[in-house]
């Protein structure tokens, strides 16, 4: 590359210089052009290698901030594009061409409705996930009264409405002591579990028949009411009520405020700095032993050599000028 570059500004050099109007094009000028232009291409393909790379070395557990709207599946893939985006890998064919797949995955899933902590998995860190669905976790709820719906939340319709203003915010912390503890809980039809590989969620949307899921033992560490504004939150009255907002603060040691990303941050250097951020937070069952990389030093210079050729074939190209 250098030799060409010498060769095409001595050719430059020796040139005449085009006349007063600038009507006569140089085509060393513009091959000396060509040149930069493809040496810039070179070294910017080069540090997507890289970060091809570092992006297939990552390992680990970190969390990101899930906002309202997406599924936890949709965000998921949204990540996973900025991400191949950035390293240069935005199509899957690329990755099959190169045998690689990036590995990704979410622990506790979160409803369309819902925002907060969602704890994802990268590389080896995907066989991780599980461990976070045991984890505790803790959640605020706005809440409406006065009506009911068939989803439970804000999104569903309105099934039953009754009036709530003889409700005291004492009839509330009364009803709050019954939900602490060791409880059984119905999971709700409009829900994330699966029948047949599909949400009955899913099923319900469509109006096929679901039946309702045995009650399961769930254990509630704590439960208060923080502020009352009626018509906002109940959980079980002599009226009724949906749940407006529902954001997850907290899902094992990874909180809101501290670990998850916002989308702004979705790179790979911000991931790679919170997974070492967050390693401490794993116990040590669960921690690398030695971080390394899922990929070895022979196919992260693969990633450079395909670069690099297909940066000579340009240069070969611009010669041709």
């Amino acid at each position: 590359m250098a030799a060409a570059e010498t060769e095409v500004v001595s050719s430059l050099i020796a040139a005449p210089a085009s006349d007063a109007a600038g009507t006569a094009a140089n085509p060393a000028a513009v091959a000396a052009a060509a040149v930069v232009a493809s040496g810039t291409r070179s070294q910017a393909q080069v540090s997507k290698a890289a970060l091809a790379a570092k992006l297939m070395s990552l390992n680990g557990v970190f969390a990101v901030h899930k906002p309202k709207g997406p599924t936890s599946a949709e965000l998921l893939n949204r990540l996973k594009e900025k991400l191949l985006a950035e390293a240069g890998m935005p199509t899957p064919e690329w990755n099959k061409r190169q045998k690689q797949t990036l590995k990704i995955g979410h622990g506790g899933t979160l409803d369309s409705a819902a925002q907060g902590v969602l704890v994802v998995g990268i590389g080896r860190g995907t066989k991780m996930l599980s461990s976070m669905l045991s984890g505790s976790k803790r959640y605020i709820a706005i809440g409406e009264l006065g009506k009911a719906t068939d989803t439970l939340d804000a999104t569903g319709k309105v099934t039953d409405e009754k009036p709530y203003d003889k409700i005291t915010h004492e009839d509330i912390e009364g009803v709050l002591q019954k939900f602490t503890g060791n409880i059984m809980q119905v999971p709700p039809l409009y829900s994330a579990l699966k029948k047949d590989g599909q949400r009955l969620s899913t099923l319900m949307k469509r109006g096929e028949a679901v039946e309702a899921r045995p009650a399961r033992l769930v254990t509630v560490y704590s439960i208060s009411l923080q502020r009352f504004q009626p018509p906002l939150f109940t959980l079980e009255l002599s009226s009724c009520a949906n749940v407006l907002e529902l954001t997850r603060t907290k899902q094992g040691p990874f909180t809101l405020g501290e670990h998850a990303l916002p989308e702004d941050r979705w790179t790979i250097d911000d991931i790679a700095r919170s997974l070492e951020h967050c390693s401490s937070l794993l116990p040590d069952e669960l921690s690398f032993k030695k971080p390394r990389s899922e990929q070895s030093s022979d196919q992260a210079l693969s990633y450079e050599y395909i670069t690099l050729s297909e940066a000579k074939r340009e240069e070969d190209a611009t010669k041709t000028l």
